[in-house]
């Protein structure tokens, strides 16, 4: 397969960090991103520190931290093949205790994070006539659960969702395609020891691996003929639960 140069964003821990490594394992170059430079940079001496890796520290809410991943992709690797528009942030809270502030924090990290980091890249996978972008959703957006009062991290994922869709059609003509994978319950550093015992929210009864899902980004990211999809790595989540 040609190489490609892969931007991840949300790079420092989990579904982030296991996509990064999934790709440089196959030989791609990979520019990987978190808010924290101190944790960013320990990931970058984890993952190797070689040739293939780069590395931008930014708030992915704020359009210049797009803007900086694009440039030093283009810089240091000379195109940008592969978005991965991972960094986001969850939380329960019930419906009636949301305010303005709360949902703006959503908003800013999840929406505008994958719309303008998006922004950013567009204009050169238009020049090279290719590109992918892959948006990291969640099967809650089509099937919620009254135990998980969400509305407003769900309502960012969902315009996320919709935003996928918009997007393939817009540049589809210009070979760039763009799809969102919706991951289930997945072992990642935002949930504790616990997490085993919602293994039943999942028809085949466990929780998900990071792996699972870089493994399903990287398919979409290598296969030519999928635009426009909400691919769901759920366990079998969003059809029903083990219960």
């Amino acid at each position: 397969m040609k190489k490609q140069t892969v931007i991840v964003t949300g790079a420092s821990s989990g579904i982030g960090l296991e996509v990064a490594r999934y790709f440089l394992d196959r030989g791609d170059n990979v520019v990987i991103n978190s808010q924290t430079e101190s944790k960013l940079q320990e990931v970058y001496n984890k993952l190797g520190a070689g040739e293939n890796l780069a590395m931008i520290a930014g708030d992915i809410s704020q359009k210049a931290t797009g803007e900086a991943l694009a440039k030093i992709a283009l810089e240091k690797f000379g195109s940008i093949d592969v978005l991965v528009n991972n960094a986001g942030i969850y939380e329960n809270k019930p419906f009636l205790d949301v305010t303005e502030e709360y949902l703006d924090t959503f908003l800013n990290t999840n929406l505008k994070g994958t719309f303008f980091t998006t922004q950013s890249v567009i204009p050169q996978m238009i020049k090279q006539n290719d590109g992918v972008i892959i948006n990291i959703g969640t099967p809650l957006v089509y099937h919620a659960i009254m135990q998980s009062p969400s509305t407003a991290p769900i309502s960012s994922k969902g315009a996320i969702h919709a935003l996928t869709l918009q997007l393939a059609a817009e540049f589809g003509r210009q070979n760039i395609r763009v799809n969102t994978v919706a991951p289930g319950l997945i072992r990642t550093p935002m949930h504790d020891e616990t997490i085993d015992n919602n293994a039943g929210i999942h028809l085949i009864n466990r929780i998900g691996e990071p792996e699972e899902v870089a493994q399903m980004v990287h398919a979409i990211a290598k296969n030519k003929f999928i635009s426009g999809a909400i691919i769901n790595v759920d366990g079998g989540m969003g059809a029903g639960h083990s219960l």
